[in-house]
C-alpha cells in the first residue's frame, strides 16, 4: 500500500523539528533554540488510529529573504509542499501572527493542498486562546497544540489523518519492485527494457529521473509494479533540493517494495554505496536481485569472470552469497528477461512457508550434526521450532537459554535452513525465545 505523505512547513524556529519528533515518536531531527538549524530535511514514518504516513520535516522558511540558505529553504519547502498529501503549517501561538506567517499563507492558499493550521507553543491549554488571533490567516480553524509536552497532538493527529484518502490494498498477485541504485547505473534503461517501450526519460546525465512514476507489467500469473528511482547518493552529497526529495522518493520506494532489483555498472564495479543500498534493502526485509548492467561493455567476460567478482563482493557482505547476480546489458536486452524471472521467483521465496514438521525435522538433523557450544552449568537446549512468519521467511527456535546461543552456532543453523529450503534472493530471519513466548510471536 502506497503511503501518503505529509510536510510540516513554517518560518523559522515555530517548533517544526519539535512537532516531527513527537510525531513519529523519536529524536530523529535536530532540535535548538537556534532559528534555522534544520538545514537538511528530515522523514519519517508515522502511524495514527491505524492510519500511516510519511512526515517531512523541512526548515523555516523566509519568503522574502535574499540569503542563499533561504532561498534554497524556500525551493526545498515549495518540493516539499507540491509533493504532499497533506500540509501542516506550524505557528507560533505566543508570538502572535507575524508578517512572515502571513506571506506563507498566502503562498499555501495558491498550493491547492489540503492544510491543517497548527498554534503551536500553547504548553497551558485549554487557558490559553491566542490561537484565534490565527484565523485572520484564512486557513480555516486552527488547532492549538503543544509539541514540547505532547498536549492536543492527538486532536492534531485526528485532523491530518481525515484528510488523508484512504488507502488501496494491492491486488493478491502482485509484486512490488523498486529498481534501485547509484545515479546513472542505468535503472531507467532497464525499467525501459523490460516493460518493453520507453516509460521513463532516459539520458546520459546522472540523476535526471526526477520523479517516481510507477508503471505495471503482466508477466505469466504476476502483476508487477515497477517503482523506478532517481537513485541513492551519499547522504553529504545531497546538496541539491531536488536530489534529496528523490532519495525520499527512494527510500519510499525500498518500504513499499517486495523485490529490490539493485542496478550495478559493470565498468565501475560494485562499490561501499551499492553495499549500503543492499544492506538497507536486506534490513527492510525484501528480496534483493543484482543486475550487473552494461556488461556489453567488458572486454574480459566470461563465467569465471563473473564469478570471481561475485565470491569478491560475497567476501565484503556474506549475505550476498544467497542473492542472484545476473550480467546484463539493458542497452542490448542480454539476459535482461532473466531479471523477471528472478524476480518472480525471489517474491515465491520471500513468502514460502515451511510446516512445522519440516522444520523441526531440520532443525533436529543439525543439532544431531553439532550440538550448541556448552558452558559448564549453563546447558543450551534447543526444543522445538517452527516458521513464524513470512515476507521476509522467520523462524523461532525455542531453547531454555535462548540468550546462550553463540553466534557462531546461530549463523550454523541459518546455513543450514537456507540449505534446506534456499529462500533464493530472500533475508531469512531465526529467532531465539524461551518457552511460551514463541506463540506471541507466532500471533
Amino acid at each position: 500500500m502506497t503511503l501518503p505523505t505529509v510536510a510540516i512547513v513554517g518560518r523559522p524556529n515555530v517548533g517544526k523539528s519539535t512537532l516531527f519528533n513527537r510525531i513519529v515518536g523519536g529524536r530523529t531531527a535536530i532540535v535548538s533554540r537556534e532559528a534555522g538549524t534544520t538545514r537538511d530535511r528530515h522523514f519519517g514514518r508515522a502511524e495514527w488510529n491505524g492510519r500511516r504516513f510519511w512526515l517531512v520535516d523541512t526548515g523555516g522558511l523566509v519568503p522574502d529573504s535574499d540569503e542563499s540558505m533561504d532561498r534554497a529553504i524556500r525551493r526545498q519547502v515549495n518540493l516539499a509542499v507540491e509533493s504532499s498529501d497533506v500540509v501542516v503549517f506550524v505557528v507560533d501561538g505566543p508570538a502572535g501572527v507575524q508578517p512572515v506567517d502571513e506571506a506563507i499563507a498566502m503562498h499555501l492558499r495558491k498550493a491547492d493542498r489540503p492544510i491543517v493550521l497548527a498554534v503551536n507553543k500553547l504548553d497551558k491549554l485549554p487557558d490559553q486562546t491566542e490561537h484565534y488571533a490565527f484565523h485572520s490567516l484564512g486557513l480555516g480553524d486552527p488547532l492549538p497544540v503543544s509539541a514540547q509536552v505532547g498536549k492536543a497532538s492527538g486532536d492534531l493527529l485526528d485532523a491530518i489523518t481525515a484528510l488523508l484518502q484512504p488507502g488501496q490494498d494491492p491486488p493478491a498477485n502482485e509484486i512490488a519492485v523498486a529498481i534501485v541504485g547509484r545515479p546513472n547505473a542505468g535503472k531507467s534503461s532497464l525499467a525501459n527494457r523490460l516493460l518493453g517501450e520507453d516509460r521513463y526519460v532516459v539520458s546520459s546525465v546522472a540523476g535526471t529521473t526526477r520523479d517516481a512514476v510507477d508503471s505495471y507489467l503482466q508477466f505469466h500469473d504476476a502483476l508487477i509494479r515497477f517503482i523506478d528511482t532517481a537513485g541513492l547518493r551519499r547522504r553529504s552529497k545531497v546538496v541539491e533540493d531536488l536530489e534529496f526529495y528523490a532519495t525520499l522518493r527512494t527510500q519510499r520506494a525500498i518500504e513499499e517494495s517486495d523485490v529490490c532489483v539493485l542496478v550495478v555498472d559493470a565498468e565501475l564495479g560494485l562499490h561501499a554505496q551499492d553495499l549500503r543500498i543492499a544492506n538497507q534493502v536486506w534490513e527492510h526485509g525484501a528480496a534483493l536481485i543484482v543486475a550487473v548492467n552494461k556488461w556489453d561493455l567488458i572486454e574480459d567476460k566470461n563465467s569465471n569472470t563473473a564469478e570471481r567478482g561475485r565470491k569478491q563482493l560475497i567476501e565484503k557482505a556474506p549475505f550476498l552469497e544467497y542473492v542472484p547476480f545476473i550480467f546484463l546489458s539493458a542497452e542490448t536486452g542480454q539476459r535482461a528477461r532473466k531479471v523477471l524471472d528472478a524476480i518472480r521467483e525471489t517474491a515465491a521465496s520471500r513468502a514460502h512457508r515451511v510446516t512445522t514438521a519440516e522444520v523441526n525435522r531440520v532443525l533436529r538433523a543439525l543439532v544431531d550434526r553439532a550440538n550448541p557450544p556448552q558452558r559448564p552449568g549453563e546447558e543450551v537446549r534447543l526444543l522445538y521450532a517452527s516458521q513464524v512468519g513470512v515476507a521476509p521467511p522467520t523462524i523461532a527456535v525455542v531453547s531454555n537459554r535462548p540468550r546462550g546461543v553463540p553466534e557462531n552456532y546461530q549463523r550454523y543453523l541459518l546455513r543450514g535452513f537456507r540449505e534446506a529450503w534456499g529462500f533464493q534472493g530472500s533475508p531469512l530471519r531465526v529467532r531465539f525465545t524461551e518457552r511460551g513466548s514463541q506463540g506471541k510471536r507466532a500471533r
